[in-house]
């Protein structure tokens, strides 16, 4: 987090999706779960009638709008519908929190 808030971030503005999911399509290949960049899908319990567990949505409201389950899913079975844009919760910063975007000569 920033010692102090970053002066334009009412302007900043983040795309976030609404997902959905096709049960009745789904093959439980887990293709979804695994490429999610937010983490957002898990195979969930239930089953479809073709006996396959279809992916859950955990956290709907964290999605970036980034189509990464549509674009890989074989059949067709996730796809991602705009949810338009708004204003970040938190602003945090990759460097103040010690985690280094890049190796430093010392790591190496």
């Amino acid at each position: 987090m920033f010692w102090r808030s970053p002066l334009d971030r009412n302007r900043l503005q983040i795309p976030f999706g609404v997902v959905q999911v096709i049960d009745e399509r789904c093959k439980g290949c887990g293709i979804c779960v695994e490429f999610c960049p937010k983490h957002l899908l898990v195979i969930s319990e239930h089953t479809n009638s073709k006996g396959y567990h279809p992916p859950k949505i955990i956290e709907d409201q964290d999605c970036v709008n980034c189509g990464l389950c549509a674009l890989l899913c074989p059949d067709f079975a996730i796809y991602v519908e705009d949810g338009g844009k708004r204003t970040p919760d938190k602003v945090i910063s990759i460097r103040g929190s010690g985690n280094k975007p890049w190796k430093s000569p010392e790591d190496c």
